[in-house]
This record gives structure tokens, sequence and C-alpha cells, in this order.
């Protein structure tokens, strides 16, 4: 029996890879200790801790595209069920803390497997569709049961005193929340780098090139694509929490489709085809949106105007435009 040399090269790129990746990692979760000091204040963390979530939320959204080839315009229903699972089980004591935070996370991945499970066998404008569907109908839920959580006027909760056996208080610090969504940020860009690098991601990304001939040599090709869906809800879950318990308030817009949108866009920005572009995208299109608003009044203008010149200018955005300049500066 043969073994072709591409079916070798992935598995030894991945092992001298792998320390390296979590030296990186390592320091990566260092260098987010400093960030308190960097901020001028606290609104300015307040606003880095609200584009850290915005990051995650992209993330998930870039890693769907990137693995699936699959764009989704319903990703805001994951985020937005993460934190109203949440909120409405701790402001209800309906369970303990520790158990909603586990079902904030948990139903949302499951609800997506089960989704996954429909729409992996569907493409296209119909997939775009089905997504959309899915995030609108929850929206549509959560704005008219005011009976869940007070409908289009949203609603406040307070913190339980103790999660996990550790004090809450922080959790609606600034510092403490920037450091704790960084760190989380980090660890869910390395957990999905080794996924990708894995025999399943790996079969995830061959279905993605050719489904046709994954299952003509006897892949399933509905499982892999459905653990995707999975890991990408679970990620947008996360953000939906973080962002639920730090500012105590949950709202419909959470499910919007039009946040959906918005971290595709940013995952497209930043460069939805590698692992941290969508969250340099989110990052970078945050403060640019922050920035114009206080400089001008007809701001979404001055976004649109940038988003079509990174478009044209970086069509695979900005860790693309990077990379580019980087290999020609090796070349030279």
């Amino acid at each position: 029996m043969t073994v072709a040399a591409g079916d070798v090269a992935p598995r030894v790129k991945t092992r001298r890879g792998t320390p390296l990746l979590l030296v990186l990692g390592v320091a990566a979760l260092v260098a987010g200790f400093t960030l308190p000091w960097i901020a001028p204040s606290k609104v300015a963390m307040s606003l880095m801790a609200q584009s850290l979530f915005d990051a995650l939320l992209a993330t998930s959204v870039g890693f769907l595209v990137r693995q699936n080839g699959r764009v989704s315009f319903g990703q805001a229903a994951f985020f937005g069920l993460g934190g109203y699972v949440f909120a409405i089980l701790v402001a209800r004591s309906l369970v303990t803390p520790e158990v909603a935070l586990v079902l904030a996370l948990a139903v949302p991945t499951l609800v997506a497997f089960l989704f996954g499970l429909v729409v992996a066998r569907v493409t296209g404008v119909a997939h775009a569709m089905l997504t959309l569907a899915i995030g609108q109908a929850l929206y549509e839920i959560a704005f008219r049961w005011r009976e869940l959580a007070k409908g289009d006027d949203g609603m406040s909760f307070d913190l339980p005193a103790r999660l996990f056996g550790l004090p809450t208080r922080g959790l609606q610090d600034p510092a403490v929340m920037v450091v704790l969504a960084w760190s989380i940020l980090v660890v869910a860009l390395l957990g999905l780098k080794l996924f990708s690098q894995s025999r399943t991601g790996q079969i995830a990304a061959a279905i993605r090139d050719n489904e046709e001939r994954a299952r003509f040599i006897g892949f399933s090709t509905t499982l892999p694509r459905a653990l995707v869906y999975a890991i990408a809800a679970l990620i947008a879950a996360i953000a939906g929490t973080l962002q639920a318990t730090y500012n105590g308030y949950i709202a419909p817009q959470m499910f919007h489709w039009s946040l959906s949108g918005a971290a595709l866009v940013m995952a497209i920005v930043g460069g939805a085809k590698f692992i941290v572009g969508p969250a340099i995208g989110a990052i970078v299109l945050f403060y640019i949106k922050d920035l114009a608003g206080q400089f001008a009044e007809y701001w979404p203008a001055i976004v649109g105007t940038v988003l079509v010149v990174v478009t044209l200018v970086m069509p695979e955005g900005i860790v693309g435009l990077i990379k580019r300049i980087g290999g020609l500066g090796q070349r030279r």
C-alpha cells in the first residue's frame, strides 16, 4: 500500500507547527494583561471590550466561511440566544448561575448542530435565506413576546454574587472584561487553528473544495459541515453571553440580521480566509465607526466609503494585504 505525499505533508506540518503556535498563543495571552494599562481611560477600555465582542462574533462568521465555504446571514441568532438564555435563567433564578452559563453555551451549539444537519444540504442563495430566516424568527420572538424578556424594551438583569466560586463584580469592570474577552478570543483562535489542522478540519475543507469527490471516496459530508456550524455557533454564543454579562442587559437587536451582516463585513474586511482576519477586521471597523461618529453626522457614509475602498484595494482583506507586502519584501 502506497501513501501519497499530499496525505503525509499536512500531518508533518501540523506536528512541526503546533509548538510554535502554542508559544505564540501564550505570548498573546500574556500581552492581554497589558491592555488595561494601554487604554487611557475606562471609556476607552469599555470600547475595547465591545470591539472584542464584535471580534468573537466576526471570528465565528469567518470560521464558517473559511471551513464550510458558506455565508451566513443569521449568525446573530446564536449570539442573541447565548445572551438571552443566560440572562433569563439568571434573572428568574430558574437554575444555578453555573448551570445557566453552561446552558447559554450548550443550547445555541446544539441548535446550530441540528440546524446544520438540514442546511448543510443546501447551497447558494437558498442557504443564505435559510440562515437569515432562523435569525429573524428568533428576533420576532424576542421582539413580540413581552413576557419572555420585556419584548422590544429589552431587559436589565443583575449578575449573581458569585460564579464558580468567584465574585462576579469584576465582570462589569472594563479592565477585567477586556482581559477576559481578549483571553477567550486568543484561545478561540488557537482552537480554530488546531481544528483546521486536524483530520476533521481537513475533511471539512476537502468537502468545501469538492463535495462530490469527498462523497465519492466515502466521506460523510453532512456531519463535518454540521460540526463546523456548531463550533461557529459556540463562539457566537460566547460573544453574546459576554456582552449580556458586561452590560447587564439584553434586547432583541442581539438577534437582528443587521448584526449578522455587520459581522460578515468585518470578516471580509479583515480577511475571511485567514484565522485572525475576521477579528482584526472587527476591531479596525469598530474604531473606524467610532471615530467617524465623533467627527461627522453622516458617519455611515464615511464607513461605507472605507468599505468600498478596502474591497477594491484589498480583496483578501487587511491580513491578505499584510501578507502580500511581507511576501514582496522577502522577494526583494
